[in-house]
């Protein structure tokens, strides 16, 4: 069985560089690959550097385990640190947001992730390739969730990286 996976992907250190490797590396693991806009926006809770953010969706057959040991290959191989504070400068993340209608909330995993609604940096992007989808939980489609989103909470803007 086929499941639909979207990845949130964010870096604020050699952002450009960073995202294209991981996007070259989700296209060797997954295949093809839809992708939305990168987005620029302040880096929160700590004082950095502004990160830039994208949407990737692709099918796959792996379960969902899989898919989350996979992307944390990749973020090695990118130099992440995992014993840096929740808060702070990343070389590259990549989160599960939704697989399929998929709902898992245990120690080290969450689908759906909360940050799809709590930041402007995820649902912008989502809204952008999945708008007609349902938030696994709420039932209610990405594009209304993202008409819904406080103003203040809107700080992102279109960065133009060329990612084919």
């Amino acid at each position: 069985m086929t499941a639909r996976v979207l990845i949130g992907l964010g870096s604020n250190v050699d952002r450009e560089k960073n995202i294209i490797f991981a996007i070259r590396e989700l296209r060797r693991v997954f295949g093809d690959l839809q992708l939305s806009p990168v987005y620029e926006s302040e880096a929160i809770g700590f004082d950095g550097g502004d990160f830039l953010n994208l949407v990737v969706s692709f099918d796959t057959r792996k379960p969902v385990r899989d898919v989350v040991l996979e992307l944390r290959v990749i973020e090695d191989r990118q130099g992440r640190d995992r014993n840096l504070p929740r808060f702070s400068h990343r070389s590259i993340d990549l989160d599960i947001l939704t697989y399929d209608d998929l709902q898992i909330d245990e120690p080290g995993l969450q689908i759906p992730r909360k940050e799809i609604l709590q930041n402007a940096f995820v649902l912008r992007p989502l809204q952008d390739i999945a708008a007609g989808i349902l938030h696994p939980v709420l039932k209610r489609s990405y594009a209304e969730l993202w008409a819904e989103m406080e103003p203040d909470a809107i700080s992102t803007e279109v960065f133009e990286l060329a990612l084919d």
